[in-house]
């Protein structure tokens, strides 16, 4: 199993990055698809998830608004857009996956089966 994610990179506030999470090794419409976040110092949160198999979407009210989640099924891709974007939101982005609910993915009340290795997000004043 692999989680890939890439696209990281540092901005300006209000600017935006897309990241991408190419997913291997396993059923990709199984599985939900989250972003999670981790600042210096701070614990990991959950940003946005996806239920690959009817799109269905949640995100964080810190990035609602901003942020959207995307897949594309047939290259196993999940996809953040992240636009105005903040200071707030600089830390290592993670791509995780894992069979359930996604609200409950999100809060980190079930824990994601894979992770990736994480893409660093700098976002300067």
């Amino acid at each position: 199993v692999q989680l890939v994610e890439s696209g990281g990179g540092l901005v300006q506030a209000g600017g935006s990055l897309r990241l991408s999470c190419a997913a291997s090794g396993f059923t990709f419409d199984d599985y939900v698809i989250c972003w999670f976040r981790q600042a210096p110092g701070k614990e990991r949160e959950g940003v946005s998830c996806m239920h690959t198999n009817d799109g269905s979407a949640y995100w964080a009210d810190s990035v609602q608004g901003r942020f959207t989640i995307s897949s594309d099924n047939a290259k196993s891709t999940v996809n953040l857009q992240m636009n105005n974007l903040k200071p707030d939101d600089t830390a290592i982005y993670y791509c995780a996956a894992a069979k359930g609910l996604a609200p409950l993915l999100l809060r980190l009340w079930v824990k994601p089966d894979y992770w990736g290795q994480g893409t660093q997000v700098t976002v300067t004043v």
